[in-house]
């Protein structure tokens, strides 16, 4: 079932200092401004007389809301910064586990939209954009089996209908090899769970989590699925996430997703 929006739901994603701003243009408007106006029609200035009484109401509304702009912002920090491994990420609700992607992908310079609503969803979850580009999420927090090839399917029909940049998949835990194979050559990034871990540790304040090394180890050093030559780690210019590429590249662009 698609989550219902609201403006409530759709205004508190927006940053506090924002709604502040609207709070004060709409008293401003309806509060000083409308009641100087002089309407001759009395329909009008009927309406006119009772401006004054909803400026206040709305007003308050949105300094509320600007007030649960900022700790919902606070919260997602917070949540960011108590991570401290898979572990804790595997026991966030699916809802916390959306606002740590999205905070995560916020640290790292994206603009981020939440798909805000009740209940789950299998769609898109965030939408990430930044120069010009735009991504398309699906977060999954699964604990007992590893993310397959349809979610990917879904995925990759979806950025093409929209028309987006690109697409992103992040789990908890992993992929399966059709789900690999399927993504490859495709814009889409499968973003495994030791890879988001490492994604958090790059961006909390105080760094908790425990982070795996980015050099590669030449005994673990995977070989090219297209072209069998020695796989270099890499790391993806746009979302920060880690690769293995060829050592070829640009002559052959084969990558493999680093599995931890």
């Amino acid at each position: 079932m698609p989550r219902r929006h609201s403006i409530f739901d759709d205004l508190i994603t927006l940053p506090w200092w924002f709604n502040l701003l609207l709070a004060a243009a709409a008293y401003v408007l309806l509060k000083v401004w409308v009641p100087t106006v002089e309407f001759h029609s009395p329909v009008f200035r009927g309406v006119a007389l009772a401006v004054p009484i909803f400026a206040t109401v709305l007003t308050a509304m949105l300094v509320l809301i600007s007030a649960v702009s900022a700790i919902r912002a606070w919260s997602k920090g917070e949540l960011l910064n108590k991570q401290t491994g898979i572990r804790s990420v595997k026991e966030l609700p699916w809802k916390d586990f959306e606002y740590l992607v999205g905070e995560a992908y916020r640290c790292k310079g994206f603009h981020v939209e939440e798909n805000t609503g009740i209940g789950p969803d299998g769609g898109i979850d965030l939408t990430l954009t930044k120069d010009g580009e735009k991504h398309l999420v699906q977060c999954k927090n699964w604990k007992t089996k590893s993310v397959g090839v349809p979610i990917v399917r879904e995925l990759y029909g979806v950025v093409t209908a929209e028309n987006a940049s690109g697409g992103i998949i992040v789990c908890s835990g992993s992929f399966t090899r059709d789900a690999i194979a399927f993504s490859r050559g495709k814009p889409i990034e499968l973003v495994e769970g030791t890879e988001l871990v490492r994604l958090i540790g790059e961006v909390q304040t105080q760094q908790k989590v425990e982070t795996v090394s980015t050099e590669p180890v030449l005994s673990a050093q995977p070989s090219c699925p297209t072209c069998s030559s020695p796989m270099v780690m890499r790391t993806a210019r746009k979302t920060g996430s880690h690769f293995w590429g060829c050592s070829r590249f640009p002559k052959c662009r084969g990558t493999r997703n680093v599995t931890g």
